[in-house]
């Protein structure tokens, strides 16, 4: 069921975002899978089974991200998904990445309480997607409010679907506008 045309994977290493260096620099990164619909141009009542079969997908796109971003799950510190549905396909068939791709790296990166963020929609070829970022153990870090912009130049086609998923090595460069600190993080329930 899960034809996959290409992958596509990158990394930004931020320095510095206009204020001093950073000690140690900020890798931002994403995985994207562009794979056929098999639901394109008609509606099919149970799609269900195709977000069963995407699950090793999610596993092999986390696994992808994690080594590009030194292959140290320790250092991961949030993360993301979204999808772009093809102009053939529904924002439902989008949907169809939410257990797949975040389960995948919260069972990769470890503890990961926090529910993972998630931006789905229809676009053209080369639309962009922003995927939404936050801190990966409490949605509350405010530092870690972020997203990552993910375009693919040929995908989707109307009848594919564009898979992705983002992680990071830590908050927005600079962060000070208050909240709750990742070193505050105290009750253990994806939140606080």
């Amino acid at each position: 069921m899960i034809e996959v045309r290409k992958i596509v994977v990158t990394v930004e290493e931020v320095r510095h975002d206009g204020g001093p260096p950073l000690g140690r620099p900020l890798l931002k990164g994403a995985v994207a899978c562009v794979v056929k619909n098999p639901f394109a141009g008609r509606h099919e009542p149970d799609i269900v089974p195709m977000m069963e079969a995407l699950k090793p997908l999610g596993l092999d796109c986390a696994t992808r991200l994690i080594q590009a971003l030194g292959n140290e799950p320790g250092r991961i510190e949030a993360y993301g998904k979204g999808s772009l549905v093809g102009a053939a396909g529904e924002l439902e068939h989008g949907a169809l990445w939410h257990v797949p791709g975040g389960y995948a790296m919260r069972e990769l990166l470890g503890r990961a309480l926090a529910i993972v963020p998630s931006m789905t929609k229809v676009g053209p070829m080369g639309a962009s997607l922003d995927v939404p970022i936050h801190h990966k153990d409490a949605a509350y870090v405010r530092s870690h409010f972020d997203g990552l912009t993910v375009a693919v130049a040929d995908a989707p086609r109307a009848d594919e679907i564009l898979f992705a998923i983002a992680m990071t090595t830590g908050g927005r460069p600079h962060a000070r506008v208050g909240g709750l600190t990742q070193d505050a993080i105290a009750q253990w329930d994806g939140l606080r």
